[in-house]
């Protein structure tokens, strides 16, 4: 991996940054490190910590702050290692790299230091396993997806989609010092939903995938049989995701209803998109509402881990079920 990057290094037109002002170098570190995406992870990681029951927080805080810092590395490093194709992709051609506004050198250090400073504050006040694991999750990204499968395997966004699936485990560990069937759980749901998202998004962006020779699953197999793998993995998300209601009995009704809702809703983006697989908008639709559903999904659980919600949920459950049956006597 080494001599791909000093490789790169050689042959990217770098411009020097000597003319940047302060707050462009500052959203030029932004855009390196994919704060859209790490946001969303985030959201998995907070997800974990309120269904496991964490109130303190501090922990809280600096749990996200140190899988940030982890999932930062990652981005970085990825883009360091994908800069060559970058430069071809028009979705990509003006990130920070190939653009020029950062030097391979810098955005390893840059990244280097997020990882340690990452290692260091998860170890240090939370507990060793989730520290271990937000490492894992920059191996398994950089390691796995981004240097053995992205550019050799169809299937590089399923296997590698495994790094996205491990900041809820690391909040899950940060909270509560073990793994349970839970936290595999909420790694389950991630990973099953990673391939329908990424999916949609290269049907969407098809052709740059094939000019950088990315072999992405539109671009080998075609639109329609993409179409049908996401249709698959949507439908398994949706048991995958009550099973946190039954049979583990981790989260209530407010979230099986939140579930059921959401999961239905995804199946059907991705039945549309099977009607019409070679449909821009559709797939353009299905990655916006694989987004969505992520982030309401994290939400619900933690809404459902709030003692509030029950109240509020259980009158209105209530008064529901106290105007059926008067309604039901008078039909009667």
């Amino acid at each position: 991996m080494q001599d791909v990057f000093q490789d790169q290094s050689t042959r990217i037109p770098f411009q020097t940054c000597h003319h940047q002002t302060v707050s462009q170098v500052f959203r030029s570190y932004s855009q390196l490190i994919k704060p859209k995406i790490i946001a969303l992870l985030l959201m998995t990681t907070a997800g974990a910590m309120w269904m496991a029951g964490n109130t303190d927080p501090v922990k809280f805080a600096i749990t996200l702050l140190g899988g940030g810092m982890a999932a930062a590395a990652a981005n970085a490093i990825n883009m360091v290692y994908d800069s060559d194709i970058d430069q071809v992709m028009e979705r990509t051609r003006h990130r920070p790299l190939p653009s020029g506004r950062i030097q391979v050198r810098d955005a390893l250090i840059f990244a280097g230091i997020l990882a340690l400073a990452s290692f260091g504050l998860l170890a240090l006040f939370t507990n060793l396993l989730a520290a271990s694991l937000a490492m894992a999750g920059i191996l398994v990204y950089v390691g796995v997806y981004t240097h053995w499968l992205k550019r050799s395997s169809t299937q590089n966004i399923v296997i590698g989609g495994a790094a996205g699936a491990i900041p809820p485990l690391v909040g899950w560990a940060a909270a509560t010092g073990e793994l349970s069937w839970a936290a595999w759980v909420m790694f389950a749901i991630i990973f099953l939903w990673t391939p329908p998202h990424f999916w949609a998004l290269a049907i969407l962006k098809q052709e740059d995938y094939t000019r950088a020779g990315v072999p992405m699953l539109p671009v080998v197999a075609g639109e329609r049989s993409t179409a049908v793998q996401i249709l698959l993995y949507t439908l398994l998300i949706l048991p995958v995701s009550l099973s946190l209601v039954y049979p583990l009995h981790v989260l209530g009704s407010f979230y099986l209803g939140a579930a059921l809702l959401l999961g239905s809703l995804l199946v059907w983006r991705a039945v549309q998109l099977l009607q019409e697989p070679q449909n821009r908008d559709r797939a353009g639709s299905l990655f916006m509402f694989a987004n969505l559903y992520l982030l309401l999904l994290c939400g619900a659980m933690g809404l459902d881990s709030w003692s509030l919600t029950h109240t509020f949920w259980g009158q209105a459950t209530a008064s529901l079920q106290g105007i059926y049956t008067t309604w039901i006597g008078s039909l009667s």
